[in-house]
Formats: C-alpha cells, structure tokens, sequence
C-alpha cells in the first residue's frame, strides 16, 4: 500500500507474535511495510503477512530504522536489552513482557479502561500480563459504579499462555495417554495432561508467585486504585487457550447481580454470556478466537453483603496480548 506505517515484529515466530501478525491483517491496520524478528536460529526464514513471505531479520540498530511502531513480543530480558536501542532508533515500542510493567514512566494500557494513560508515553508502552488483562475487563466497570473494595481471584491458565512449548507438551502427552505410553513432562514441572498445577511458575517465601504477585500489582496500576487489596490464585490447567477466572469483588457501594449485568453488558470489549438455565456461561473452548471476553455466572456473594461473584473467560493469545498490543497502536494512530 501506498501510505500506512512502517511495523515491526519481534518475535514473530511465537505464539503472541503469530497472532499479532494475524490481528494486523484482521483489523486492516495501516501496514505500509512489515519487518519480523525472531531469536538468531530464525533468522532468514520467512513469516506470512497478507499472504505473503516476510524474511526474519537480525535484531540490530540499523535493521528499525525508519520503523513507526514495534511490537515486542520476546521474552523480558530481551526487551530490556531491545526496547530501548528501537526507541533511539527512532520506532515507538509497545512491548507485551514483564520488562516495563511496573515503570512509573511507562503506562500500562487496556484501551477499553485506560486509554488516556497511552497519551503519557516516552517511547515505549506496556501491555499487561494476559490474565490480568482478561480480569480486569468486568473490574473496571464495577469499579466505577461501586468503587471495589477487594478482589479474590483464581485463574484457570491455558498452556498456551506457556508458549509453543506449553501446547506441544498438552498434544503428546494426550496422544501418549490414548496410545497407552507413559506421559513426560519436559516443559511443565508436572503432568499437564489430565491435571492441574497450582502454582504457574515459582512461589516465592512468601506463598506466592510471580504471575500472581502481577494480578495484584498490574490490576492496582490499571485502575489508578494502588491500596486495593487483591487475594490471587494461579493455575496452569489442561486447556490450549483462553484464560478463566473466578472473581469475588466486593464494593464500597452495593452492586447487585441484575445491575452487574447491566453493566457488563454495555462495557466495551465485554459480552454478557450469563444464563445458567440454558447452560450458557462462558468456556474457553467457546471463546477461543475471539476478541471480546466472556462474561457470565454473576451472583451475589454469600459471605458478604457488598461482594459479588462471576466467571470472566478471555483468549490470552487475543485480548490477552495481540488485540491489545495492536488496540494500543491504534490509540496511537489517533493522538
């Protein structure tokens, strides 16, 4: 095309930045030219945009210059060695690791919630960590009817969230239990297959891990509330995407389950998918693929007066990283 922006990709060959690509395509964002970028064992091989090749490029200075926009969808260490050498060359960053999450010169941004903090940038922009992501969507208008008060929240993570290596793991072990050999874990500290794990990555000495200790720390920036007490639990479980939570949020100011409705019924970027009757509640294998997170099982809290309870489901590959990283570019476009 004629005019549009000059993209980046690194990372290209992961799952987060083959669906970016994807995403890309789908929302017709103004892409003049594509440049990809993966670790030094792709380099030469080829991705596909718009249907055709894309060569992988050595990361290095001279390779972004003239590039408007990068995605960064490498590893932390990657980005804090990457991001700022793209910055001087003269691209806008917006990176979907752990590296910049937490900087207080760096905005956190979910469009839907807080898209005038994007207008704050200093070349690079974060997107926060999928499962928070996909929590906060139904938080941020509770928050603003009835000011929360605290959050519990357990996560039910696909392995996909892993990485190629989580799914791939998933597959053989599957195929190894309908053959009748023994199931290895390799990727996972344990069998994925047919079980949950729960801890997704290390615990600390204090009980918790990292990815949970993101859940509190991104969810408080997000929504500008940095006392809000948030109670999490991560579990990695044998699904290939989208990421499920079970929230209780209590309130300042009641919210019963009918009003809930309403209001997530009307906030961008979330469906109401909530009659129990029907069997009709959200499930990640409904809503894989899509670009909406999944909203249902609200009810009120039995064990406190102001607390209420649902079920929020969101594709992590999706909303959970590219749709929002692609979202956050198009704020860009527009300020």
């Amino acid at each position: 095309m004629a005019s549009g922006l000059s993209i980046a990709v690194v990372g290209a060959t992961g799952a987060a930045g083959q669906t970016t690509l994807r995403i890309l395509e789908e929302r017709k964002f103004p892409v003049r030219e594509l440049r990809a970028f993966a670790s030094e064992r792709s380099v030469g091989k080829t991705v596909t945009f718009r249907g055709e090749p894309v060569t992988i490029q050595r990361v290095e200075p001279a390779a972004f210059k003239g590039v408007d926009i990068a995605f960064c969808s490498a590893g932390s260490a990657q980005s804090k060695e990457y991001a700022p050498m793209i910055v001087k060359a003269g691209a806008t960053v917006i990176d979907k690791s752990n590296a910049f999450r937490m900087d207080p010169a760096v905005p956190l941004v979910v469009p839907e919630i807080n898209a005038h903090a994007a207008r704050s940038h200093r070349g690079i922009l974060a997107c926060p960590n999928c499962t928070t992501i996909v929590t906060v969507m139904p938080l941020k208008p509770l928050h603003d009817a009835g000011r929360l008060t605290r959050v519990i929240a357990t996560s039910f993570q696909a392995v996909s969230g892993a990485g190629v290596n989580g799914i791939a793991e998933l597959r053989e072990q599957t195929l190894a239990w309908a053959r009748g050999e023994a199931m290895v874990a390799r990727h996972f500290p344990h069998q994925i297959a047919f079980n949950l794990v729960p801890a997704i990555d290390r615990i600390g000495p204090d009980g918790y891990t990292a990815e949970e200790m993101k859940l509190v720390n991104e969810t408080r920036k997000i929504l500008e509330a940095p006392g809000l007490p948030v109670a999490p639990t991560t579990v990695r479980v044998p699904v290939f995407t989208s990421h499920s939570i079970s929230v209780t949020a209590e309130t300042e100011v009641k919210i019963t389950a009918g009003r809930a409705r309403d209001l997530f019924a009307r906030f961008p970027g979330l469906k109401l998918w909530d009659d129990p009757a029907q069997h009709r509640y959200p499930m990640p294998i409904a809503v894989e693929g899509q670009d909406d997170c999944f909203v249902g099982r609200i009810r009120e809290d039995l064990s406190s007066p102001n607390g209420l309870s649902f079920w929020v489901v969101g594709d992590q590959l999706r909303k959970g990283a590219a749709t929002n990283a692609v979202q956050i570019a198009e704020l860009l476009l527009h300020s």
